[in-house]
Formats: C-alpha cells, sequence, structure tokens
C-alpha cells in the first residue's frame, strides 16, 4: 500500500510547487513595478510616436498597423526577458530551483507562464486602443487580438531559451536580441498575414493553424531546452 501513496502524493506536490513559484514570481514583480510598467510605457510610446514618423494617413497606418503593433510587442516582451532568471541567479536561488523535488521543466514552465502573464496579458488588454490609434478596420481586430492571444507564449517560450543561455553573462542583452529576433521573424509574418488575410476577404486559418502548432512546440519543448541551457550557464 505505499507504493500507490507515494505515487499519489508526488503529482501533489509537483504541483504546489508549480503553483509556488508562481505566485512567488507575481509578488516579486509587484514589488518591483517600475521593471512591470517599463515595457508597457515603451509599447504605448511606440504605438503613439509612430505615426507621427509615417504620417497620419488612415489607410497607410492602416495596412501597417498589424506590423506595428507586433513588432512594439516583440520589443517590449524582450525588455522584460533577462527578469526570468537573472534575479534568481545573482541571489542563489536558480540553484536551489534546479535541486527542488520536482523536474526542473516544471519549475521553468512556471516562469514561463509568469513571463507571459506580465507581459502579453496588459498588451490583450490594450490590443483594441492600439488598433484605433493606427486606424486598424475593426474588422480585422478580432483576429489581431487571436495572433497575440496564441503567439506571445512563443515570446515567452523562445525568450527563457535564451535567457538560460546568456544568464551568466554580465552584458547578455545584446547577445539575448541576436539570439531571438532571427528565430521570432515567422512568427510576425504569419501574424501580420493573418490580419491581412482578413482585410482581403480570405480566411486567416491557415496563418492562425501555424502560429497555433508554433506555440504548442514551444511551449512543450523550451522547458527541456531552458533545462540544459540552465545547467551550462550555472555549472
Amino acid at each position: 500500500m505505499s507504493k500507490p501513496t507515494q505515487s499519489t502524493r508526488k503529482p501533489v506536490a509537483s504541483g504546489q510547487i508549480f503553483r509556488q513559484i508562481i505566485r512567488r514570481d507575481l509578488r516579486v514583480a509587484m514589488r518591483q513595478r517600475s521593471d512591470l510598467l517599463n515595457p508597457l510605457i515603451f509599447l504605448l510610446i511606440v504605438i503613439t510616436l509612430f505615426p507621427l514618423g509615417v504620417g497620419p494617413g488612415p489607410d497607410i497606418l492602416g495596412r501597417i498597423a498589424a506590423g506595428v503593433i507586433w513588432v512594439s510587442a516583440l520589443l517590449s516582451a524582450m525588455l522584460g526577458l533577462e527578469r526570468i532568471f537573472r534575479d534568481d541567479f545573482r541571489d542563489g536561488a536558480l540553484e536551489q530551483l534546479m535541486l527542488l523535488p520536482v523536474a526542473v521543466e516544471f519549475s521553468v514552465l512556471a516562469k514561463i507562464i509568469v513571463h507571459w502573464l506580465l507581459t502579453a496579458v496588459p498588451v490583450l488588454i490594450i490590443t483594441p486602443l492600439l488598433a484605433l490609434l493606427l486606424n486598424l478596420p475593426i474588422q480585422a481586430w478580432g483576429v489581431l487580438w487571436l495572433t497575440l492571444l496564441i503567439g506571445t507564449p512563443i515570446l515567452s517560450a523562445a525568450g527563457a531559451i535564451g535567457v538560460a543561455l546568456t544568464v551568466s553573462l554580465n552584458k547578455g542583452g545584446a547577445l539575448l536580441s541576436l539570439l531571438l529576433l532571427p528565430l521570432l521573424v515567422p512568427l510576425l509574418i504569419f501574424a501580420t498575414a493573418a490580419v491581412e488575410a482578413t482585410l482581403a476577404g480570405v480566411s486567416p486559418a491557415g496563418p492562425l493553424a501555424l502560429i497555433g502548432a508554433f506555440s504548442v512546440l514551444s511551449v512543450t519543448l523550451a522547458p527541456f531546452a531552458v533545462k540544459a541551457g540552465l545547467r551550462v550557464s550555472v555549472n
């Protein structure tokens, strides 16, 4: 009877640790509100100033609105990427995290979820405002919001891999950008293609399906890649 009892307790302990990591990182983020607000402020500034650079023509802004919003969301998400493991690496908590009595992948997935909650959810909330500022036709608002919903987990998952590889470097921000930006170009292409297809009266199901597949693949495989990267960086 002892063996079945142990097997039933292990998933409960894993779930508890998983939730504790999420709650802890959210509490820490709320205490560092400047780091939390900077990406969102950066996003709003870029969206607000962009019409001044290309002109206020509604036709031009409407055609490029999806690309501008996605590029701004990508850059704003990268501003908070180093926070995923940086503080834990500096105070030694990262090593303790890897020694928890659960698979490291669970801890990594919890941190990816926290980053997504802190960077993507605010963008999803203000997406209608951003679309309105850039004069995106209203029939494409839903598709743009959907691309952000299913595509932003890719930013967090891929970003976690890059941070794991550069967390031990003193100035890894530039290297992190060089690693991630080429990998995220297909995401930008498919996201804007979905919006353009909607504006053209064509079904966006194809690009959305590809983004969804990439998202599932990224979130599924990223914890394993991050685990390998952390072992190299920490050791």
